[in-house]
């Protein structure tokens, strides 16, 4: 049977799945709710420095946008850092990682880019025997007009510099949290292992304005008339955070560095796939807001099944496996050719391939009286759109063609050999191929 286990910057949980800093694990409440329900570990919602509290909105703070069946794929939030009293989750902290020792217990911080803030605040944090910190540099909301959260950010020697500090004045392992607001995430990820980071956790909210409501005229969610922009997150997010938590695993400078995954991790399946990215665990948090705490429940079920299925017993056996086949689009092989092909027998004739093919794409997909729809091969660039619209699972497919056969399309035979962009004769640059 899998061994979920996880030993992430040495510190063990029984599964992969932490609940990322946010509403759920605002209070001790929250956060036994959590383990009890099966949670291997929390991310502690954010703390902030000594004095008055930070105050958040009395009003709607969450803006959503649905699917058809109201499914939530995107969550936009204006909630600010927690707005209890330090000592107070310091005090609730303590209590329960004395309760729950197996359990990973790591604490979000944010406080000013100032070196004493933080040689304040982190003796405090390390008393309470949690695990580790997160350095909060990607809330885009409320905090970083104060010059904190992305502020700090998008700014990669702010990251190197208060990391620094904080590995200074820390003994234990510190996650700095990336902002995905930001023209290439790697930097400030090389910042990060620059200022001594033990790991990255990435994707923060995305800044955005989900809605706008045409009868007050005031973006969602609306405070007495007035909207403003919030950090988006769930489903819709998970694409941009693959792919930059795929930046950093390539990267030459940030190559091996250990990555905590978050950003619209709702199934087991979507935990997989950051896991195969070159994620040691993963952060979730919309889709516990939308379902419950019990969802983990499901996704520790259904990754250890398919696990086994796959004769892997431990994530450490698929982690990373993605990585050596995500590569620039310069070295995808141009020689490789396919076409879509259609199951008559799954064919429901409901003619969105052909709409989506005849309006917006190659014109490859024909109709006959009968509402019979076939490829048109001569026509077909394998572009996968027929494929995707198609609301019958696996009724149209992409099929390779054989090496020595010839492309009707562009009447050359398929070859066997690849051959990518840098050696292409059309290649004004291209390398003289060997």
């Amino acid at each position: 049977m899998a061994d979920l286990t996880t030993d992430f910057l040495g510190i063990k949980s029984p599964n992969p799945f932490w609940l990322a800093s946010a509403p759920p694990t605002d209070k001790e409440y929250n956060v036994r709710r959590a383990f009890e329900a099966g949670w291997g570990g929390v991310v502690w919602k954010t703390l902030g420095s000594e004095g008055p509290p930070v105050v958040n909105v009395n009003g709607p703070r969450y803006g959503v946008i649905h699917g058809a069946d109201r499914r939530v794929l995107g969550l936009n939030n204006i909630e600010l850092i927690t707005d209890r009293d330090l000592q107070t989750n310091l005090d609730e902290i303590t209590r329960v990682k004395k309760d729950w020792p197996d359990r990973a217990m790591i604490v979000s911080i944010m406080v000013p880019c100032e070196e004493q803030a933080w040689k304040d605040i982190l003796p405090k944090v390390e008393a309470t025997g949690a695990d580790g910190i997160e350095l909060n540099f990607g809330c885009p909301h409320g905090m970083s007009e104060r010059g904190m959260g992305a502020a700090v950010g998008q700014v990669p020697e702010y990251i190197e510099m208060v990391t620094r500090w904080c590995k200074q004045y820390y003994s234990k392992p510190v996650i700095v949290k990336l902002t995905p607001n930001i023209t290439d995430v790697r930097k400030p990820a090389e910042a990060a292992r620059r200022g001594g980071a033990d790991a990255v956790s990435l994707i923060n909210t995305i800044n955005s304005i989900v809605s706008v409501d045409l009868d007050t005229m005031s973006p969602h969610p609306s405070i007495d008339g007035k909207g403003t922009h919030g950090g988006y997150c769930g489903p819709a997010v998970k694409p941009i955070a693959l792919s930059m938590v795929s930046e950093i695993a390539r990267a030459p400078a940030t190559h091996g560095m250990p990555i905590s995954g978050i950003g619209g991790i709702t199934t087991w399946r979507d935990a997989a796939e950051y896991i195969t990215m070159g994620c040691g665990n993963v952060q979730v948090c919309t889709a516990a807001m939308t379902y419950g705490f019990k969802v983990v429940q499901e996704m520790i079920s259904g990754l250890s099944r398919w696990m086994d299925e796959k004769g892997h017993t431990s994530i450490d056996d698929f982690r990373g496996a993605a990585i050596p086949n995500t590569t620039d689009w310069q070295y995808l092989n141009l020689n490789y050719v396919a076409k879509a092909k259609i199951d008559q027998d799954a064919c429901i004739s409901c003619g969105r391939c052909y709409a989506a093919c005849e309006d917006t794409s190659h014109q490859a997909i024909a109709m006959s009286a009968d509402r019979t729809f076939s490829v048109i091969d001569d026509e077909c660039v394998a572009c996968n759109l027929c494929v995707e619209v198609c609301p019958v699972e696996n009724c149209i497919t992409m099929v390779p063609m054989q090496a020595g056969t010839v492309d009707p399309r562009t009447g050359r035979e398929v070859q066997a050999k690849p051959a990518d962009w840098t050696t292409h004769p059309n290649n004004p640059g291209a390398v003289a191929a060997e």
